[in-house]
């Protein structure tokens, strides 16, 4: 009988918590998810802009230099139009009609005795000095373009690319040190925002117009390089080092690039697009990605939330106000009273 007892009143004990639980009101199924999403500040959306197929991307059936938006980007073209590809035409066609004339000229039908001519001080000297004449007039244009990729001027914003395998991130140091990660977009959603095939990102780069952009790359896994040709930039993210180059575009419009360093199995899939915006909306997207503008004087909010200063501690004294009592002086009035 006791054992009865004692077993009924374990049965009622266990059903206790139960029956509390169903007494107790059902709190919404959204409740958690509304309270998650209140203490998540929702991110401002920003109207990016589309891409212009003429400008920034390569184009269908060219096998020229993509059109240079940058000052180094047109002296580089200039070179390569102007000055290089002149030259290596000329010296191939040159090369091509000595082949073809010593062939014809000096064929064993033509030329049954051969000559036994070892030396031509003539020829000797011009072909000699010739190719040293062709270096000079291709090194002055050269080393000037080399010395302004590599001096660059003082910089109106930082931003710190890291290569991953397989995506980019950027770092903006300047803007409160937030980061932005970019992905590859699927072939659907490049369709839907006009975008390149393997060329758009779900969230680009972005620098303002006008300004001299340094970029500063590293990695952290394997070597990746970043490319954009309508910059003339291109730099290698080596892990554990970091390389810096720079650019300064005037006009506004998105850019594309791809890592040009084989990184692993999906080296294709990485590519780069970098908006260029004009002044007013970058800061606009700065602040859209919870950053900060360098002087920018802080909001309400901010100056609200802000340490207050610490009250003076007894090791620091205050400084007395001039003609007012201090404690000893208030001391010694009482004992001169006494």
């Amino acid at each position: 009988m006791k054992t009865l007892k004692t077993m009924m009143l374990a049965f009622a004990l266990a059903a206790t918590p139960a029956l509390a639980q169903e007494a107790a009101p059902a709190a919404p199924a959204a409740a958690a998810p509304a309270a998650a999403a209140a203490a998540t500040p929702a991110k401002e959306s920003f109207d990016y802009a589309r891409p212009i197929a003429t400008i920034g991307q390569p184009q269908p059936g060219s096998i020229s230099i993509q059109p240079q938006v940058t000052a180094i980007g047109q002296d580089a073209r200039w070179m390569h139009d102007a000055v290089l590809m002149p030259v290596i035409t000329v010296i191939s066609l040159f090369v091509l009609a000595l082949l073809l004339w010593v062939m014809v000229r000096y064929r064993r039908a033509a030329n049954p005795t051969p000559s036994r001519t070892s030396h031509n001080t003539v020829i000797e000297i011009i072909w000699t000095l010739v190719p040293v004449l062709i270096l000079v007039v291709i090194a002055v244009p050269s080393i000037k373009l080399i010395a302004a990729q590599y001096s660059p001027p003082k910089a109106d914003l930082t931003v710190k690319v890291v290569g991953h395998q397989w995506y980019w991130s950027y770092q903006y140091p300047d803007n409160g040190d937030f980061e932005v990660v970019s992905n590859i977009l699927t072939d659907e959603q490049d369709k839907a925002r006009g975008e390149p095939r393997l060329l758009g990102v779900d969230e680009r780069m972005v620098v303002p117009a006008g300004k001299v952009i340094k970029i500063i790359t590293t990695s952290d896994d394997v070597i990746h390089s970043f490319a954009v040709p309508a910059f003339w930039t291109k730099m290698d993210a080596v892990p554990g080092r970091l390389n810096e180059t720079w650019f300064k575009v005037d006009r506004p419009g998105v850019y594309y690039g791809q890592c040009s360093e084989l990184c692993g199995a999906k080296h294709a899939y990485m590519p780069i697009a970098v908006e260029v915006m004009e002044p007013a909306r970058f800061a606009a997207w700065v602040k859209s990605k919870g950053g900060t503008l360098p002087g920018a004087k802080p909001t309400a909010s901010e100056a609200i939330e802000a340490p207050a200063a610490p009250a003076p501690t007894a090791t620091t004294p205050a400084t007395p106000t001039p003609g007012a009592a201090t404690p000893a002086t208030t001391s010694q009035a009482a004992t001169a009273q006494n």
